[in-house]
């Protein structure tokens, strides 16, 4: 509440109350008593109302000697307590023309005058009744602008509540993003510690598959677009109740829009204005928002979804004490914006109580349980709700066919988050990485030109040793394995045959009579093709651009030929477990019975010497992890600062793997192929795993996927090993 801000419990009390009368000070008393519609009420009333609340349910109570300021008002002013008694009638409030306002000013001195006396006592104990006091006032306030607009927009004067210069009219805020959100098992509702209605709990857990959210609101001029496309005498948009209500009340735009010979006016706060195209859409009933989300092929977000969502982001925006009295022009920003303030958001939950929910005993119960039927869920708070008044977990509700309030439309969509402007598996595979739980990036897509270059650059490195010490371990026990090649065979290569340890076992070997090297990019397999071609001009050289992990045929050109696979540089370290399982298997199908494979695996060793390779202190290995960052800007019109996340490499001894990670330096929210996505301050993105492997425990992979270890080559620490499989 805006009370909060104001120390001790006296001056939170006046500094609601002193903010009512501000609002109400450009009023006259003839403004104050009237009532434009049942749903509406006098300003003069709601003056009295929030007064009468202190007086009934706080002073008598518990302020001994207390007077009551006129017993008459007990039936003038009580809203819907039923145990309280009879009470005027809700669209009768327009014809109590007494009292007149300056007794009702009266009484709300009086009350004030005890309320500070009761408030000086120590250890009054009323600190949770107070605020649901100051709570409710700053409802009413809301109330009052919401009623006044309402009453002067039936004024052929079109009065001005508010007088402005002008509104801002500001940029158009371009597309609507979209936000994607994993769901899963999350927790709603207040958590109690601080104040909130009895509505909003208990916090309790509830079930959401993938979702996204617009990360703005709808504007005026997406409306007209829904307008011009008969969106209003289109029935199949609309729900059957709504479509009723729009034939019958006449329902061609929002509520106080009008087309006057320039274009579309719309009545505010600060008189009849020219609509301003680029702010939120307002004054639109729930029928409304479901139809033009239809229209625009999504749907309004559940409750739950939306809190989820809110939950964690800062609680500001355009709301009463900016002064606006309208919503805004969206801010530039990443991630959601406009999620509080600017206008309250429709959902598509209806208002019911949540599991465990006990209204309190008495008349102070009949606050919100009782109105849990036939409603919908708004979200957010609006230009007109007061700056801490509202939560993540704040529930607000109307009837679906009611317009007056400041309701708007934020878009949602099921599920996980899909590339906008942006084809191809780059841009699928990102966005599907980056909406997981854990973010992550598939390391197949480290090797553009840069990153090709950069990872040249690692396997010089001192603290890289696998590339030396398999090279190594290939320079000297390459004619053993060459043992293993029967005459005249195909040699399978998993990989595109341009490095150095293929030249070693091709020389070891010239018993072979075929070599096949299978890469998924034409250009590096034409151009090592063509290399070995030259170099060994007796091997007949048939390439397949293929994804090596799902190859299911051979070039006929080694039709009849005995196989053996060649697969070098412990790649296969990237695999998960179950991963190495399929792929090994896969190979055994492709190679064909008989078949041998020679693999590399970089073995487990100390974790100083692990961590070294994968972070080492020139940081060519950090820049390559943040070149894919780079990549997704260039490719994906992404706008990640590199400069927020940082290279990191960690051992996991119990997966047996290293990992790295890129990992935000900050709370912030990043752009990839159209969609926002969040990251919290330490929050990591996995970006490949290099899994290091026992003989033992290699062994045994293999052995799942049918095959045998026959033979192993190990190199001196820091170890790496060849083994042979055999079927």
């Amino acid at each position: 509440m805006r009370a909060a801000h104001a120390k001790g419990p006296g001056a939170r009390y006046r500094s609601v109350r002193s903010a009512t009368l501000a609002l109400v000070s450009n009023l006259s008393a003839e403004d104050q008593a009237a009532q434009s519609m049942p749903d509406a009420s006098p300003t003069k009333w709601h003056l009295a109302h929030t007064t009468w609340f202190f007086e009934t349910f706080v002073l008598e109570p518990h302020l001994p000697g207390y007077r009551i300021f006129d017993p008459a008002f007990a039936y003038l002013f009580n809203s819907y307590y039923e145990a309280l008694g009879p009470r005027q009638p809700r669209p009768q409030r327009g014809l109590l023309t007494r009292p007149p306002l300056e007794r009702v000013l009266a009484y709300r001195a009086h009350v004030d005058e005890a309320m500070a006396r009761l408030l000086a006592t120590p250890g009054h104990g009323l600190d949770a009744l107070l605020d649901l006091g100051l709570a409710h006032e700053e409802q009413h306030q809301e109330l009052i602008l919401m009623d006044v607009l309402h009453l002067f927009a039936q004024s052929p004067l079109k009065p001005v509540y508010a007088p402005a210069p002008a509104l801002p009219v500001g940029r158009d805020p371009g597309p609507a993003a979209q936000v994607a959100f994993e769901g899963g098992l999350v927790e709603i509702g207040h958590g109690g510690g601080t104040f909130a209605f009895d509505n909003e709990g208990p916090r309790h857990r509830v079930f959401l598959e993938p979702f996204r959210l617009a990360d703005r609101l709808v504007t005026n001029a997406e409306w007209l677009a829904f307008m011009a496309d008969g969106g209003y005498s289109r029935p199949e948009l609309w729900l059957s109740e709504g479509w009723a209500r729009v034939q019958a009340e006449g329902w061609t735009a929002p509520l106080y829009w009008e087309e006057g010979p320039r274009g579309w006016l719309a009545m505010t706060l600060q008189g009849r204005r020219a609509l301003a195209p680029h702010a939120p859409v307002t004054h639109v009933s729930y029928y409304e928002a479901d139809a033009y989300a239809t229209w625009a092929d999504a749907r309004l977000p559940t409750e739950a979804e939306w809190e989820h969502a809110a939950q964690g982001l800062e609680i500001s925006g355009n709301m009463v004490e900016q002064r606006q009295y309208g919503p805004a022009v969206a801010s530039k920003g990443a991630g959601l914006r406009q999620m509080f303030g600017d206008v309250w958001e429709w959902t598509r939950s209806a208002y019911g109580p949540y599991p465990g929910f006990r209204p309190a005993s008495g008349a102070i119960g009949e606050y919100n349980g009782k109105f849990m039927i036939g409603q919908m869920v708004l979200r957010g708070g609006c230009c007109a709700t007061p700056e801490g008044h509202v939560r993540a977990s704040y529930r607000n509700f109307f009837h679906p066919h009611q317009r007056w309030m400041f309701s708007g439309v934020r878009l949602a969509w099921d599920g996980p988050a899909q590339p906008v402007g942006h084809d191809g598996e780059f841009a699928r595979d990102v966005v599907a990485g980056l909406s997981k739980p854990q973010k992550e990036l598939s390391a197949k897509y480290f090797y553009d030109a840069v990153g090709s270059d950069l990872f040249e650059q690692i396997t010089q490195l001192p603290e890289y040793y696998p590339t030396r010490t398999e090279l190594a371990l290939m320079a000297e026990r390459a004619g053993e394995m060459a043992q293993a090649i029967p005459d005249g065979a195909a040699l399978v290569e998993f990989g595109s045959g341009a490095s150095t340890k293929t030249r070693l076992l091709l020389d070891a070997a010239p018993q072979l009579g075929a070599y096949v090297p299978i890469d998924i990019s034409p250009t590096a397999l034409d151009a090592a093709a063509q290399a070995i071609s030259r170099d060994y001009p007796g091997l007949a050289v048939a390439p397949l651009v293929d994804d090596f992990t799902r190859a299911l045929a051979l070039p006929k050109a080694v039709d009849g030929r005995e196989r053996v696979g060649f697969f070098p540089g412990s790649t296969i370290g990237n695999f998960r477990p179950d991963e190495v399982v399929a792929f090994l298997s896969g190979a055994r199908r492709l190679l064909g019975e008989g078949a041998c494979f020679l693999v590399g695996i970089d073995l487990v060793k100390d974790d100083e010497t692990l961590v070294a390779a994968y972070d080492d202190a020139q940081a060519v290995t950090a820049a390559f992890n943040l070149n894919l960052l780079t990549r997704i800007n260039r490719e994906l019109g992404g706008d990640f600062d590199l400069s927020a996340f940082e290279h990191r490499a960690i051992w996991n001894a119990d997966e047996s793997r290293i990992e790295m990670h890129l990992v935000s330096r900050a709370d912030q929210w990043a752009e990839a192929a159209g969609v926002r996505f969040r990251f919290a301050a330490g929050e990591t993105i996995h970006t490949e795993n290099s899994y290091k492997f026992t003989l033992g425990g290699f062994a045994a992979l293999a052995a799942e996927a049918g095959w045998k270890l026959e033979r192993s080559w190990e190199s001196p620490a820091p170890s790496f090993a060849v083994v042979l499989l055999t079927t």
